[in-house]
């Protein structure tokens, strides 16, 4: 029977690797600010805001010092405030005084809305973003309330111009409350009304009045749907929303203050005036209202800006109150929940926290497949997911770990639920309009990966606020496992609470595009184990800004060279890395202990010697192979039980190579057949195992 070097390659990749390496956005073109991140993380209050008033609502300097007062009102009311801004092509979310002032200033900022996006960004260019594009980004930090100005909406003759703002549809479909002074008045209300509620948008006036605002007017003629007295009632409509899953936005009208508004009619005047004069000067699209602003403040001498500081600072207040009484409410529903919530499974000693797939595995009986035409094969589902993956691993090897994760309310949720009944799945959220995730691989007769298409983005809503209710058995695990997948908001999360309570996290990278995560900020010195390729390796420390070679290496020595030097500035504050190389192997680096490296967990950092363990890799037959997306996932999960069952290094890896042998000739990701028993060393007949080549890592 011929032995193949490409089946042993395969018996150390990780499937979800191969196939999910471009699907998922590249959290690189995000930056989240330390103090928006470190709030996140610690389930305190952040306010969203948007940066268009800065680069076109307001002349300088009044944009600078507006922006700086309407921070300081939000942090002087108890929250984080989140300025969102795009600066030489990278979406921040939270800005310095210094980023502030450079947009202030810039004479070249764009405006950018969810349209603009992919060019700002990849063009390197700056911009204010405005309510669509800021709530894509504050909804990707994991923040829940954003507040603005006023919102965009159906400009008057729009329905024969279709002239419609971006805004609305993205209330429509990105669960974030803005928090605004309703409509701007130069647009058509009844008309912006109407759509929002053809988008599903739950739309509430703030007060004691139904009246919806028309940004310097406290009424606009029309009313409202609903109302809410104060921040406790808004803050449960926001909450409720989001345990809904629904996916959309609410629209929160505040008001302006009273002793603002007494200038309205003065205001709207001018707003007339100017709205024809746009008109006669054909001035059309996203020109219009900074041309309209500009004019009514010259017409109102001023008046109109000074009325539309004072909106903006008061939404700014009512904005963080409601943002503080939600922060409130959902730790209260946290503590609440956290009681009894997990029945049996409360006492999980293993939290993992990652995707859940449906994958569909079609086998060539050709080695080349013909693209353009049916080919003859086989076609199985099966049930994946990195996280999943390896909760089931550790379930069937004799763990209960406690997995949460994400699902569409549809029948492949039903199904793989359904399958991983073994599996303490009550932290898995399963969301109304969200599709669970899919995956389908096409793969050849020796089991090489053809071609892989994925829907993944039902991962984006594991989010660090989902996250944050099962913090009481985060904070006394044994052992948090992250997989890529899982937004950077709540890997930072995680491992604030691990720093906060001495937990070990192992963070499993998935491919090379997310293996940065973690090393985006200061998170990554809160992991305790790792396990990457060679090229996630690299990633991890380009990302910290370390040199690292443009080319892998391909003969064993170099290999083993490079992967030795790419670990060793991680070990200053990693445990251990068990990194993966295909054919060659697999390479465990960590701290000396009787000629090999401790796995096991430590209590305290300190000073060590550093070495590095490399076992040859297994060999497997081609009629062997008939899955090749879990046998990383195998290797993992068994290295961990391993570990928690106090077994001395060879046994561990050992472990986790017969566990990869097993799904490498199991139809499904992790085998069925799986059992402690079934990976013990010392219990199966295998051939003699290669003999481990130790090395000092310098």
């Amino acid at each position: 029977m011929r032995m193949l070097k490409r089946a042993s390659a395969l018996l150390l990749r990780r499937g979800i690797t191969t196939y999910q390496s471009r699907l998922c956005r590249n959290d690189s073109l995000f930056r989240v600010h330390s103090s928006v991140s470190e709030a996140l993380a610690e389930n305190k209050p952040v306010v969203a805001l948007e940066s268009t008033i800065i680069t076109h609502g307001m002349p300088y300097p009044h944009n600078l010092s507006t922006a700086k007062e309407v921070e300081d009102i939000v942090r002087s009311e108890g929250a984080t405030p989140a300025t969102v801004g795009v600066i030489d092509g990278v979406v921040h979310v939270g800005l310095s005084s210094e980023e502030l002032d450079h947009l202030a200033r810039c004479k070249s900022s764009m405006k950018v809305s969810r349209r603009d996006l992919p060019y700002v960004v990849s063009k390197g260019l700056s911009g204010g973003t405005t309510v669509s594009a800021t709530m894509i980004a504050a909804h990707r930090a994991g923040i829940p309330v954003f507040v603005t100005g006023g919102i965009g909406g159906v400009h008057r003759d729009g329905e024969n111009s279709l002239d419609i703002s971006a805004d609305l549809t993205e209330l429509g479909r990105t669960p974030i409350a803005v928090v605004s002074a309703g409509v701007k008045s130069i647009l058509d209300i009844g008309r912006t009304l109407e759509y929002l509620e053809t988008q599903g948008v739950c739309v509430a006036t703030y007060g004691a009045s139904k009246n919806f605002p028309a940004f310097f007017s406290p009424q606009s003629g029309f009313t409202s749907p609903f109302h809410v007295f104060n921040p406790e009632e808004a803050a449960k409509l926001i909450a409720s929303t989001l345990s809904l899953g629904l996916q959309s936005g609410v629209l929160l009208a505040v008001p302006i203050p009273e002793e603002h508004a007494a200038a309205g009619q003065l205001i709207e005047e001018a707003v007339q005036a100017a709205v024809t004069e746009a008109s006669v000067k054909g001035i059309t699209g996203r020109d219009v209202t900074p041309f309209i602003l500009q004019k009514v403040n010259e017409l109102t001498e001023g008046k109109s800006l000074q009325a539309n500081i004072a909106l903006i600072h008061n939404n700014a207040k009512v904005g963080s109150q409601i943002a503080c009484a939600l922060s409130r409410q959902m730790t209260e529903r946290k503590c609440r929940g956290n009681t009894n919530r997990h029945g049996k499974h409360s006492d999980s000693d293993i939290v993992v926290i990652g995707g859940i797939n449906v994958d569909f595995i079609a086998k060539g009986k050709a080695e080349t497949l013909i693209f353009g035409q049916t080919n003859p094969g086989s076609v199985c589902q099966s049930f994946g997911g990195v996280g999943r993956n390896i909760a089931d691993s550790l379930s069937r090897l004799g763990r209960s770990p406690l997995f949460i994760s994400a699902t569409g309310a549809d029948s492949h949720s039903e199904a793989v639920l359904h399958y991983c009944k073994h599996m303490n799945t009550s932290g898995v959220a399963r969301l109304e309009e969200q599709s669970t995730a899919t995956y389908c691989a096409v793969i050849t007769a020796s089991g090489e990966l053809s071609l892989g298409l994925g829907d993944m983005d039902i991962h984006q809503q594991i989010t660090a606020q989902y996250v944050s209710q099962f913090e009481k058995q985060l904070s006394s695990a044994t052992l948090v496992c992250l997989d890529g997948n899982i937004p950077v908001s709540t890997i930072d999360y995680v491992c604030s609470i691990a720093k906060k309570h001495n937990i070990n996290v192992w963070y499993e990278p998935t491919d090379s595009d997310k293996a940065c995560k973690p090393f985006l900020s200061d998170a990554w010195k809160s992991l305790s184990y790792s396990s990457p390729n060679l090229a996630e390796l690299r990633t991890m420390n380009k990302t910290l800004g370390l040199p690292t070679p443009e080319v892998l290496p391909s003969s064993v020595e170099e290999v083993l060279s490079v992967a030795m030097a790419l670990s060793r500035p991680l070990l200053d504050h990693l445990h251990c890395l068990v990194v993966t190389l295909g054919e060659s192997g697999v390479l465990v680096c960590g701290e000396h202990e009787a000629g090999s490296v401790n796995l096991q967990p430590r209590k305290h950092k300190k000073k060590r010697k550093l070495c590095a363990v490399h076992y040859p890799a297994l060999t497997v037959t081609a009629d062997e192979t008939m899955n090749v997306s879990g046998a990383g996932d195998s290797l993992a999960g068994a290295l961990m039980a391993g570990i928690l069952h106090q077994r001395d290094t060879d046994s561990c890896v050992r472990m986790g190579l017969l566990a990869a042998r097993l799904s490498l000739a199991s139809p499904h990701p992790i085998a069925p057949t799986l059992t402690f028993d079934s990976v013990d060393p010392n219990k199966v007949k295998t051939q003699e195992w290669p003999k481990p080549s130790f090395m000092w890592i310098d």
